[in-house]
Parts: structure tokens; C-alpha cells; sequence
């Protein structure tokens, strides 16, 4: 039993030190805080987190230690974790791991900033313990498998128990404790992707419950409370009721060897990462062939099965949220305006013209694109013009991921303009944010990050 792969995962995360990660990966650790950071903000005024901070606000502390970001008021850990958490994830900017289809980034960093304010810990304690979140979420992610993503939404099922990782390396917590937390995070684990057939609010709900699932879990387990040994390998763990093709092999894959977080993607544009490779390919094929908007007559996007499975449900978007899960809407948007970013989604939703394109775009399953996902996402589009010609394009590495990543001066220019964002702050505080992020690792107490 003390060798199980829960067992042996629960070790690695709470033994891991600063001194053990490779400067790179704990630089790419800051840059997708400070990615995050600006996603935060940039969701700070989408009704559901409203919603969301306006429970917080009734049902928490009227003052504590940690910080929530979208409206500067300070409350306990796990409420302030539980507001950044679904803020985090609803302009569809934060970053995702294409192998284990999860975004860590919006369950990891909120409880970890929180926690580390609430016990005045170091810019390099929170940094390890993301690190630590990171390697196991990600891994419990792909050893779920693709039929888990089927159903689940991974970000909100897996990130229960990263963000669990993550709060009891900064509680310190010992082997044992830290199995106990895996334990309790994996039997809270939840998510499910109907919410899409509605645009319903609930994808805000699966991080914002991750990350306050997580930290219950890891202060509970500080105190004694157990949990299941074998939570996720177990005849009656997560596997077993939510995968068909587990494989016990990913959880412990070159654990310390292999660092999974610098294999995470940021993402360029705002919407759904699976509708990503198809863009960028029309991005290129436009580019290449000089095409205009109204050259073309129909565009075929060539996908891997996820993208069906979660983008095929939404045919008439009702909402800005939902219209980021529309391919049509995505192409149309790069067709028209060159770009899918925030305001061209705000724009997008009553304008009659993505009507028009979501009925000219269709998505079709590619072997080769299938068979290379998740590992790989490669993109390919077929357009048909005006003038009766047939074209094709395809990109290998969509913008963004690790060999086509965002350079810093990109991420602080990405941070700039999410962090206005609807006023969300000033270009003054974010300068200052971005400041604070790249010297990380040097600051001995984590204070507030904006302004009250």
C-alpha cells in the first residue's frame, strides 16, 4: 500500500523543495501566475463571479487575510480561493496542458496565493507548491484518459486534488497527511460538461469548488482527518467511476525527472482551446493565400474527437461565454476581425453576421488529428471560396504552446490588456503586478497584491 502510485505521488509533493526544481521551470511557474493573475482580473466583472463574490461576501468573513482580487475586499483562505478560482476561468485566457486536457493555472494559483497570504509564506514556498500542483494535477489528468474528458470536466474533477497538493505543501503536511488530502480532495471530485447544452454558469462553480474543495481537504488533513489510501487507483476510486481507459502508469511517469508544468500551454485566444488549432490554421491560410473575409464561401475544420464531444453541442450560442464554444463563432471571428479576443467575442454575440459564419463552418474527425490528441493538437481547415477553389492549411503547434510559447514582453503586453479589461485595474497597478511576479522568488512574505 505504501507503494501505490496515490502513495507514491502524495510523497513526491510533500518532500518536493525549491532547491529540487530547475530554474526554468520555476521561471515558467511565474509566468503562468502573472498569466493567471491577469485572467483574474480581466473576469472580475462577468455576472457569475459577481455572483460568486456576493456569496463569498455573505456567507464568509467580513475581513481576513487573503485577497480577492475581483473586488479588493480580503476574506478567509477558502473563500478568497473559491472568488479568483472562477474568475480565473471565465474569459477563457488561462492556460491548459494539452496531454491531460486541464487547465491548471485557475485551481492552482488562487488557493496557493491565498494560503500563502493567510500564513505570511515566501514567494518561493508558493512557487513550490504550485510546481507540486502542477506535477500531480497533471498527471492524475492524463492517467484519467480520454473517456474521463468525455463526460468530466478534467479542470474541475483533477483540480480538487491539485489544488489539495498544492495548500498541503504549503501546510507542510508529511507523506501520510498529504495521501489523506488526496484522499478527501478525490472523493469531492466533480464536474460534468452538460453545462454546455445551457450556458449555464457552471464552469465558474467546477474551479471555484476545486480550489475550496482542495483546501478543505489539505487543512483537514493537517488536523488527522483521513481519507481513502487508494483514491484514485482503488476498486472504488476515481477510475473506476470515471474512466474506461485509466492507466496507472501516467501518475508516477519520471516524477522529478519529467516537469509537466513547462509543457503547458498559454492561450492566445479567448475561447475554448480546442477551437485554437483550427483558428491559427485560418489565420495562416488567409494570410498565405491573401485572402479577405469575403473569399470565402465555407470552412471545414478538421478535429479530434474532444472537440466534437464539447464544441458539438453548441449550435446557437446564448450567451458571450458559450459563443467561445462555437467553432463558427471562433472562425467567423478570424475571418472578420483578424482576431478572437475579448472585445471581438463581446461584439460577436447579437451581431447577425457570426450567424451567417457559424452556418458556413463545419467540423469533421480527422484520423491523423485524432490520433495525435492529446499529446498533440494539430490544426487543419479546408475552405471553399467564393470564386469555386479549394484550399487547405494546417499548423503543427498552435500559438502559444511550448514550442510556439508567449515571449515575457508577450505575456506582460497579454497582462496589460486583460487587466483593463472592463476597468478591472490600472495600467500603473499592473506594472507594479507584473514587478512583483518576475522578482517572485525574492520576496520573503506574500502581502496583498492591489490595492485596497
Amino acid at each position: 500500500m505504501t507503494t501505490s502510485p496515490s502513495a507514491v505521488l502524495a510523497a513526491f509533493a510533500s518532500q518536493l523543495r525549491y532547491e529540487d526544481i530547475p530554474a526554468p521551470v520555476l521561471r515558467r511557474a511565474e509566468d503562468l501566475l502573472l498569466d493567471t493573475l491577469a485572467s483574474i482580473l480581466a473576469g472580475a466583472n462577468a455576472r457569475p463571479v459577481q455572483i460568486m463574490a456576493g456569496y463569498a461576501q455573505a456567507m464568509g468573513p467580513a475581513d481576513g487575510p487573503a485577497e480577492i482580487l475581483v473586488n479588493r475586499r480580503r476574506s478567509s483562505p477558502l473563500f478568497a480561493a473559491m472568488v479568483n478560482a472562477a474568475a480565473a476561468h471565465v474569459v477563457e485566457q488561462d492556460d491548459v496542458h494539452n496531454g491531460s486536457v486541464f487547465h491548471p493555472a485557475a485551481v492552482i494559483f488562487p488557493p496557493a496565493l491565498a494560503v500563502s497570504q493567510a500564513l505570511g509564506l515566501s514567494g518561493r514556498d508558493l512557487l513550490t507548491a504550485a510546481v507540486a500542483g502542477y506535477e500531480v494535477g497533471i498527471r492524475v489528468g492524463e492517467f484519467l484518459g480520454r473517456s474521463h474528458y468525455k463526460i468530466f470536466h478534467t479542470t474541475a474533477t483533477v483540480g480538487t486534488l491539485a489544488a489539495a497538493v498544492t495548500v498541503g505543501r504549503l501546510l507542510g503536511l508529511d507523506p501520510e497527511r498529504m495521501l489523506n488530502a488526496l484522499g478527501s480532495a478525490g472523493t469531492q471530485s466533480a464536474g460534468l460538461w452538460e453545462f454546455l447544452r445551457d450556458a449555464a454558469d457552471s464552469k465558474q462553480l467546477h474551479t471555484a469548488h476545486a480550489a475550496a474543495a482542495g483546501i478543505t481537504a489539505a487543512y483537514l488533513a493537517r488536523d488527522g482527518f483521513t481519507g481513502a489510501r487508494q483514491i484514485l487507483e482503488g476498486p472504488q476510486g476515481l477510475a473506476a467511476g470515471m474512466s474506461r481507459d485509466a492507466d496507472p502508469s501516467r501518475l508516477t511517469d519520471r516524477l522529478g525527472e519529467r516537469w509537466a508544468l513547462a509543457e503547458t500551454s498559454f492561450k492566445y485566444h479567448a475561447s475554448c482551446r480546442h477551437t485554437h488549432p483550427a483558428a491559427d490554421a485560418l489565420q495562416a491560410l488567409m494570410r498565405d493565400n491573401q485572402l479577405g473575409a469575403g473569399d470565402i464561401a465555407s470552412i471545414e475544420a478538421l478535429v479530434h474527437q474532444g472537440a466534437l464531444d464539447v464544441l458539438g453541442p453548441v449550435v446557437n450560442p446564448a450567451t458571450v461565454h458559450q459563443s467561445k464554444f462555437s467553432m463558427g463563432t471562433v472562425l467567423g471571428l478570424i475571418a472578420l476581425k483578424g482576431r478572437a479576443g475579448l472585445a471581438e467575442f463581446d461584439a460577436a454575440l447579437d451581431d447577425p453576421a457570426m450567424a451567417t459564419w457559424r452556418e458556413r463552418t463545419t467540423m469533421t474527425l480527422d484520423p491523423e488529428v485524432d490520433q495525435a490528441y492529446p499529446q498533440r493538437w494539430i490544426g487543419k481547415v479546408k475552405v471553399r471560396t467564393a470564386d469555386g477553389r479549394e484550399l487547405s492549411a494546417r499548423v503543427d503547434e498552435p500559438k502559444g504552446d511550448p514550442g510556439n510559447t508567449l515571449s515575457r514582453a508577450e505575456i506582460e503586453a497579454k497582462t496589460l490588456s486583460l487587466g483593463q479589461y472592463a476597468g478591472a485595474a490600472r495600467p500603473e497597478e499592473l506594472r507594479e503586478l507584473i514587478d512583483t511576479v518576475w522578482n517572485l522568488a525574492e520576496q520573503s512574505r506574500l502581502g496583498p497584491l492591489l490595492a485596497a
